[in-house]
């Protein structure tokens, strides 16, 4: 089946790099330390990762962190519930708006 995104793709994110190595160094670089243990166990910093990819729509990194999520320990109830709290957020975020819509309306109402 052919679609947009080619999952094989995923696997040769790395190649972005040949053309600006010492750019992607240090963005893997950077990336590699961002998603270490920290504070944030890296089950939890998956979990964050999976409900961000669904966020900006990436089937990239939701093959990722899905793949990541189950690796660390998360379950699919987890994974779900992590989809929930984004997608809250974001539906908040796009209502919250309608405060600006509604002064609008109402200013050019009068």
């Amino acid at each position: 089946m052919r679609t947009y995104y080619d999952p094989d793709d995923l696997a040769k994110f790395e190649e972005i790099g040949e053309e600006a190595p010492e750019l992607a160094k240090k963005f893997f670089d950077y990336y590699a330390a961002v998603f270490s243990e920290g504070d944030l166990t890296e089950r939890e910093k998956a979990l964050i990762g999976l409900a961000v990819a669904h966020t900006v729509q990436c089937p990239y990194c939701i093959d990722a962190y899905t793949r990541a999520c189950l690796e660390k320990g998360a379950d699919l109830a987890e994974m779900t519930e992590a989809i929930h709290v984004v997608t809250a957020i974001r539906g908040g975020a796009s209502l919250v708006h309608g405060v600006q819509l509604r002064r609008i309306a109402k200013k050019l109402s009068m």
